[in-house]
Parts: C-alpha cells; structure tokens; sequence
C-alpha cells in the first residue's frame, strides 16, 4: 500500500515538474539567484566592508562599482540557472512584456509573478541570514549609532529602493526613471534574443544581459536604486518589514519620500512594455518586413556561407517561378 502511494506521490511529482509547476520552481530558484548575488553585493559595499575592517573610507564609486557588477552577474547567473526550463524570466516585467508582444500564455502570467516575488523573497532571507550581524554592526557603529533598523535607511538600501533626495519628494521623478530603466532593459533584451537579428552565439545572450544590467547601474542606478524589476523590490521589501524596518518597507517612508512602496512595481511593469514595443517598432517588425520579402543581410555585412547558400536557393526558386536564368 506504502509503494502504491509513494508510486503516485511521485508520478504527481514528475507531471508537476514536466509542464508548468516545472518552470514555476525555475522561475522561483533563478530569481532566488538574483537576489542572493545581488543584495548579497549590496550588503558586502554597504554593511560588509566597513565592519569587516576592509574598508576605512566612506562608501563611494568603489563601492558602486560593487553593487552594478553584481547585480550584473546576479542577472547572468539567474539566467543560466533558469533559463533552460522557464526562459528566465525572473523579472515580472519580463514577463508582462513577452505575454504582450512575444505570444507568453497570459494563464501563466500570475503563476510566474508568483514564483518570482516568493524566490525574490527566500533570497532575501538568506542574504538577511548570512548579513544580519554586519547590519546591526553597522548600526551599532555609526557616529551617533542607529537606534534600530527602522531608522536605518543605508541597511535597508541592501534589501530594497528608495529614491534620490534630489526628487523633492514627489513621485513622478523615481516612476519616470524606473519606467526608462526597465523600457531600456526589455528593448535590449528583445534584442539580444531576436535570432533575426545579430543575436549573440554560443550561449552568451545570459552574460550580455547582465552587462545591460551593469550599463542600467551606471548611467541611471543613482536616481532610485534601479530596482527595474518588481519582484526584486517588492521579495526583499516584504523581508525587511517582517524584519524590522517598518515603514520604510511600507508603506515606504523616509525623511524626504512617502508611500513609495508602489513604484518599484508599477514603473518596471509599465517600462516592460514601452521597451519591447520600441524594439518591436523600430527594429522587429523591419527584420519581419525584410525577411517576408527575402531580403538578405543588412547592407555592409558580409554573409555567411550559409545566409549565400539560402539566398542562392531562394534566387533560383524566383527566376523558376518567373521563367528565367538565375543571377549570379
């Protein structure tokens, strides 16, 4: 009777894992990646060095340095992991994006939101499992100290956003910049993955995908933090609050920005969108146009032997069906 069941336990595992269930676990352990590398880069230049005694400067473009290149190679590494079962969304902008332009099934939207917050989340509590003495160090050791995490907006930095004091405390500076961050992210994305285009080879669209991310970090990082990526934001935030930091997780407060919690969220998902449609207009539904006529490659590139023999095949089924001599 035990082998009966134990056979049906684990057949209904295998089906789970073969369709959809499969990719949620993919989606969940590739965002967990994201997060465990990237906050984990976060806490290393905020909380880690100082403590440990490595770093007796203040926090500067060193330590930015740190944080755009591992989220960098948080992106690359969450992307190898996931991205032979799910396509590695681990983003649900991504996934709002591909459901609109790229023919994703919108039944399986909400399930990799889901996936994607709940391993945004368990990476957090990792990197809060692995830091949380740096954190309270770091308090503990700042001139005056920090009387508790909720009066803390440097550690909490390590888990989520908040926006550059420069914005006034209104919200449509940090929505506009996550918007252009994450339509800049998906626009690129879309064109590294189009094999129409000049798609790179030998599996390295993960590593260049995370330089874009890198590239997002350096030019508009400083503004809110580039979160670009709601699960991101909101795993870790969800951690924080159960963790202490009160209302700078939410309703997301501070000393010159209120009710900021939303905006991680809705700016990506919208941003998500504008991106690919950008793509799409100025450069996907060319390489459609062309390719509907059999144009070849784009002028000034050679082409491949391949791309020669195609274009030699699809020239003499021409001048058949017109009755005449192929060009040479």
């Amino acid at each position: 009777m035990s082998e009966q069941f134990s056979h049906r336990r684990s057949n209904a595992i295998s089906r789970l894992r073969q369709n959809t269930g499969g990719e949620l676990l993919a989606e969940f352990l590739g965002t967990a990646v994201l997060i465990v590398l990237g906050c984990g880069s976060v806490a290393v230049a905020v909380a880690g060095l100082p403590g440990s005694g490595r770093q007796s400067v203040p926090f500067g473009a060193a330590n930015w340095l740190i944080i755009a290149f591992g989220w960098g190679l948080a992106v690359v590494f969450g992307v190898y992991v996931a991205g032979g079962v799910s396509g590695a969304h681990i983003n649900p902008a991504v996934t709002l994006a591909f459901a609109i332009r790229r023919k994703f099934p919108w039944m399986k939207v909400l399930p990799y939101w889901a996936a994607q917050v709940v391993g945004a989340f368990a990476g957090a509590a990792i990197v809060y499992a692995v830091y949380h003495n740096a954190i309270d160090f770091y308090n503990a050791t700042q001139v005056p100290p920090v009387p508790s995490r909720s009066d803390s907006l440097a550690t909490f930095s390590i888990f989520a956003t908040f926006p550059a004091q420069y914005f006034g405390g209104v919200w449509w500076g940090p929505f506009v910049d996550q918007v252009v961050g994450t339509a800049i992210l998906l626009c690129l994305i879309a064109a590294l993955i189009d094999r129409r285009n000049q798609a790179p080879g030998s599996n390295m669209a993960a590593w260049l995908i995370g330089f874009v991310v890198v590239a997002i970090g350096l030019t508009y990082g400083t503004n809110a933090g580039y979160a670009i990526n709601p699960a991101r934001d909101f795993g870790p935030r969800l951690l924080t609050f159960i963790t202490g930091w009160g209302s700078k997780a939410f309703p997301g407060d501070g000393a010159w920005f209120s009710n900021y919690w939303w905006i991680p969220i809705a700016g990506p998902l919208v941003g998500g969108v504008v991106g690919i449609l950008i793509y799409d207009f100025f450069i996907g539904q060319v390489l459609a146009a062309r390719e509907a006529v059999g144009e070849g490659p784009e002028p000034g590139r050679v082409p491949t032997p391949r791309e020669t023999q195609e274009e030699r095949a699809a020239e003499r089924e021409r001048a058949s069906a017109e009755g005449r001599s192929p060009r040479e």
